[in-house]
């Protein structure tokens, strides 16, 4: 009889994106004439840069012919990439990453979740609370995480470091050992980043307790303060102790398209393993490569046009993010993030549970937005709103939570 995988069993619900659907839709059936505004979900709505849609087309024209066409590609990504990605994102900033330390892969979720195949099941998983769900199910998902405490809200073998306003939003180095290390900045969900000193802190404790970091910088683009490191390989000693994450979902607007990288550096060794070679004897097992026409539409993102248009589009986001952040705050609420990120974190008022706010906000305000415990124990009591809707939507959006909180006041 084949035998399933117990750990999915131990999950509790469902994913916290498949829940707000849920939610959302029961609300839809049951009110029809109801305009939502979507600011939960991360997905972006601006279309991609007219110079990335003219290089796919003409990818696809590529496919449409004999002598230009392309049938399975590298599994680690074309050189055309890898090698604008190492000269535009790191030897810009006086990194040395090489071509082959970088994989291109599907996005960044992807691999955030199939770093793990490289990593025996009894390695200590820190992560920081609040907390991207991936990084915690995905564990869950291969054994590491222990059993779920409902009561706790947590999972019994992963050390929770709390990232919040107390401290912050800078986590304190674990007192019991860990392996592995997830760190996020500019941070999903909080909105927040980690100063160059902080970071350094972290690499200098992994290179001293052989641990490896396991750094998401899905939204280093939006970052705007010149003293916040776009990359943990900016800090001296990261090599040796860090695995980066990078997507072009967020940045470019590839959420549909699916297209992303890793980072492995050569220099990162553990147990006389090179985990270089053994992410890609992984990817070239498992994964097939991204697509050549995505990829094309990814390496467009290099060229001066490109650049330029892709930034017109995060200033757009920013634009929504101060928004939203000036709006809330006005209307007396507590809010955090947006300065460096497309997201923005807020306090629920007095009190009230992420949940029942969320619920208030979609039924009264219809807003959709995404309850802070869904992120993990330190995120109930706020909920995360996006930057990634239209610019007037987000404005109504913030009016009617205003006008919402004011009626309130009122009663």
């Amino acid at each position: 009889m084949a035998r399933i995988n117990r750990n999915y069993e131990k999950l509790p619900g469902s994913y916290l994106f498949s829940e707000i659907a849920r939610r959302t839709a029961a609300y839809q059936e049951a009110n029809p004439d109801a305009r939502l505004i979507k600011m939960g979900i991360g997905d972006v709505t601006r279309p991609l840069a007219p110079t990335v849609v003219a290089a796919m087309h003409a990818a696809v024209d590529d496919l449409a012919a004999a002598e230009t066409f392309h049938g399975y590609g590298p599994e680690q990504g074309y050189a055309f990439l890898r090698d604008a990605i190492a000269e535009h994102d790191f030897a810009a900033r006086n990194i040395a990453i090489t071509s082959d330390e970088i994989f291109i892969s599907d996005g960044a979720k992807s691999d955030c979740g199939n770093i793990g195949d490289i990593f025996a099941e009894d390695n200590v998983v820190a992560v920081c609370d609040p907390v991207y769900p991936v990084y915690v199910d995905t564990n869950a998902m291969a054994g590491r995480a222990g059993d779920y405490d409902a009561d706790a809200e947590r999972w019994t073998n992963i050390v929770y470091m709390p990232t919040t306003a107390e401290n912050d939003f800078t986590p304190a180095l674990p007192d019991a050992p860990v392996d592995l290390i997830y760190l996020c900045s500019p941070n999903n969900p909080t909105g927040t980043v980690l100063s160059r000193e902080a970071l350094q802190r972290w690499v200098d404790f992994a290179n001293a307790t052989d641990a490896v970091i396991l750094f998401d910088a899905a939204y280093e683009r939006f970052i705007a303060d010149p003293a916040i490191p776009h990359s943990i390989y900016e800090i001296p000693g990261a090599k040796t102790c860090a695995i980066e994450f990078r997507s072009f979902s967020k940045t470019a607007g590839f959420t549909g398209a699916r297209c992303g990288y890793t980072v492995v550096p050569r220099d990162l060794v553990r147990e006389g393993q090179s985990l270089n070679a053994m992410w890609n004897r992984r990817q070239t097992t498992k994964f097939n490569g991204a697509s050549y026409v995505i990829q094309r539409g990814a390496a467009a993102i290099y060229t001066p046009e490109g650049a330029a248009q892709v930034d017109e589009t995060i200033d757009f986001y920013r634009a929504n993010a101060r928004t939203i952040k000036e709006g809330l705050a006005a209307a007396g609420l507590e809010v955090y993030g947006a300065d460096n990120s497309p997201y923005v974190w807020c306090r629920t008022p007095n009190g009230t549970g992420s949940w029942d706010f969320f619920n208030r906000l979609l039924e009264e305000a219809n807003v959709i937005t995404t309850p802070g415990a869904g992120f993990g124990p330190a995120g109930e009591g706020y909920i995360r709103l996006t930057a990634f809707g239209d610019a007037d939507d987000t404005r109504e959006a913030v009016e009617r939570i205003k006008r919402m909180l004011d009626a309130e006041s009122r009663d």
